[in-house]
């Protein structure tokens, strides 16, 4: 591994934009200009980055044995150019969905340097390096949050922030616990742990690895500090929103897969308490976040629950510690931001043109707005788990995941599959109903209330593309199929 000083440069670039941006040096005729420009620009300066072997760029040390780097190791590519990907997409789609919103100088800074704050988040080498980024990124989309500047979206930020600082607090908690016990805090496949922390001290490995998971899991929405989803998504912005769900919560889950594979190890785990705590968890957020969305009326606050429990899924397949597991973790980590990212995108479409909040205002809302609906409906079916879309296959291999669990007891195993299926079904309830009601309508609509009012270009592209890919990932995953068992290999 060489050191490669280009890493820095999709860092820096949207960082520095974010702030000139923010400080107000483009007018509102040249913002929607300079802002598509630099998160065009970013997207092709990962190319470099793909396209290259595993590099390594030191920022600075903090001490001899405390470096701060970023690495471009697979993990990393694969989270860097997803993140840069959809930032790029919901960006575009942001312009005519804020064209009324106020502050638009203080929401676009904030939004590019959240996203150049992610992509060092994603190829963080280090532990340390990944903490810094990670809180930095909690710290930057706050203003996302608060956006509106009303009461409710106060209160919403300052949730959202005590729940960041809290996950963030137990992190910081774990590493302490953590640092004697490793030989090093840079990430490696398999784990860095030294003969202490495999020997007398692994009983204070396995609680820290329970406060990094919790943690680090807060940021994800997995129970019991899933609450700041479901507030500050209804008041926040459809795409910040979009992004909260599509993009911010996968931190979490590249903290706990940094964690369970690249630092402890999952060696050490398998077979634990931690483990059996771990898979608990996340099957009980995945039940109760679908069951929840099920019964919310909130259109955006039932898209919230749904990421409560659809990320989760992803931690499910971490907690198994089998080669498919984290195969189909990896897979629908691509398949729900494509699709949650379009779900949010659809609701803030829906609510720009109509002003509709609720899921009983939504009757013959496909013949107003067939684009947008057409859009919804087929990220729908993928993230329900219905062929040939990307959550199918993502679905299968977790739960294939969950049947090659070894070392728990064997119910846990078959209990995995059935909280899927489960979840899958109120998936379809809370999901295809609103298509099937928008395109055929349980009551007769008045004519004059049917008028078309899909929204402009630059708002359902995006969404379009995001539907097209999720569909096309499912009907040819062999290439990420391939990536991602090969990360899998790697780290068991």
């Amino acid at each position: 591994m060489t050191a490669s000083w280009y890493l820095i440069i999709p860092v820096l670039f949207p960082v520095l934009a974010g702030i000139l941006t923010a400080c107000g040096l483009f007018g509102n005729r040249a913002r929607r200009a300079a802002v598509s420009c630099c998160l065009g620009i970013n997207v092709l300066l990962m190319i470099p980055v793909l396209l290259d072997g595993e590099k390594a760029f030191q920022l600075f040390s903090l001490s001899r044995n405390l470096p701060v780097f970023l690495k471009s190791d697979d993990i990393a590519k694969f989270f860097a150019a997803l993140m840069n990907l959809v930032w790029f997409g919901v960006g575009i789609y942001s312009f005519e969905y804020m064209e009324h919103e106020g502050s638009l100088d203080r929401y676009y800074g904030f939004y590019l340097m959240t996203g150049g704050a992610l992509t060092a988040l994603a190829m963080s080498g280090s532990i340390v390096t990944f903490y810094m980024f990670y809180e930095l990124m909690a710290l930057l989309s706050v203003p996302m949050v608060v956006h509106t500047m009303q009461k409710d979206a106060v209160a919403a930020g300052i949730k959202y922030l005590i729940y960041s600082v809290l996950g963030a607090s137990l992190a910081l908690l774990g590493m302490f616990l953590l640092a004697g016990n490793i030989s090093s805090f840079s990430f490696a496949p398999g784990g860095v742990l030294n003969d202490a922390g495999k020997g007398e001290g692994r009983s204070t490995v396995l609680a820290a690895g329970m406060l990094l998971i919790i943690g680090f899991g807060t940021k994800a929405g997995m129970f019991p500090l899933h609450g700041w989803l479901p507030t500050a998504h209804p008041v926040a912005p459809a795409p910040a929103s979009a992004v909260l769900s599509g993009i911010i919560t996968k931190s979490g889950v590249l903290g706990v897969y940094r964690v369970v594979y690249e630092l402890i190890g999952a060696e050490t785990l398998r077979g634990s308490w931690v483990q059996i705590v771990f898979l608990a968890l996340t099957m009980f957020t995945v039940f109760s976040g679908s069951l929840l969305a099920y019964k919310e009326q909130v259109l955006k606050k039932r898209l919230a629950y749904s990421s409560v429990s659809q990320v989760s899924y992803v931690l499910f397949g971490l907690a198994t510690m089998t080669a498919p597991g984290v195969t189909g973790a990896l897979l629908h980590v691509c398949a729900h931001s494509l699709i949650k990212d379009t779900l949010f995108m659809s609701a803030g479409a829906i609510i720009h043109k109509t002003g509709k909040t609720r899921v009983e205002e939504l009757e013959g809302i496909g013949k107003r707005m067939p684009k947008v609906m057409a859009c919804f409906t087929a990220v729908s079916l993928g993230l329900v788990g219905i062929p040939p879309c990307l959550g199918f296959v993502s679905k299968w291999y977790l739960a294939q995941g969950s049947l090659a669990a070894a070392g728990i007891p064997q119910w846990l195993t078959w209990l995995g599959p059935a909280v899927l299926l489960v979840s899958a079904l109120l998936t379809a309830g809370y999901l295809l109903s609103i298509a099937i009601r928008g395109f055929f309508p349980s009551r007769e609509i008045p004519a004059e209330s049917l008028t078309k009012c899909d929204p402009g270009a630059s708002m359902w592209i995006p969404m379009a593309c995001f539907a097209l890919l999720s569909v096309a990932l499912g009907v040819f995953p062999g290439k990420l199929i391939a990536l991602f068992s090969s990360i899998a290999a790697s780290v068991l």
